[in-house]
């Protein structure tokens, strides 16, 4: 599996490709964010257009998986990292995130971090076991707070969250 930076014709590509990973939270009594339409095309392209947007791709360069990411409080900030199910439980979504550690380390940035559901499986307990640890929400910066709040306006606070770095 290759990762690369992602172009700007594949972003429809991202689009389907987080759908379908969304679907499995109907199965977790999460139907919601199971039917959340991914990020407009315009702000991918933002993200793509600032270096911030990875994809892997198949054997014949089309995406299966991507990761985005933004800068915040001095970090890479992964704002969204999705695997089409097709593609899932083969190291993918992880070697996403260890290509953005690498960047960061090679950019001189101090850590990763995220915010994901505390309770499913494939969230928190799986960024566990990527290395991320929780935060104490009195610890974050106001840009991670920031996060927090932008992520509870959109109703995403509905199921309980956590705040997680990963020290690159």
């Amino acid at each position: 599996m290759r990762i690369r930076e992602a172009r700007a014709g594949e972003l429809p590509l991202l689009q389907d490709v987080e759908r379908a990973a969304g679907r499995c939270f109907r199965d977790v009594g999460m139907p919601e964010i199971a039917d959340d339409e991914p990020l407009p095309l315009g702000e991918l392209a933002r993200y793509q257009r600032a270096g911030l947007a990875w994809v892997a791709v198949d054997g014949a360069d089309v995406p299966v998986a991507y990761l985005i990411a933004d800068r915040v409080d001095g970090n890479l900030h992964v704002e969204q990292v999705s695997v089409h199910p097709d593609s899932a439980r083969r190291g993918i979504g992880r070697s996403l995130l260890d290509h953005l550690a690498r960047r960061a380390a090679a950019d001189g940035v101090p850590a990763l971090t995220l915010t994901t559901f505390a309770d499913v499986p494939w969230n928190a307990p799986y960024y566990a076991r990527c290395g991320f640890r929780p935060v104490d929400g009195a610890a974050l910066g106001p840009g991670q707070r920031e996060v927090v709040a932008r992520e509870a306006e959109h109703g995403l606070d509905r199921w309980p969250r956590v705040f997680m770095r990963r020290d690159v």
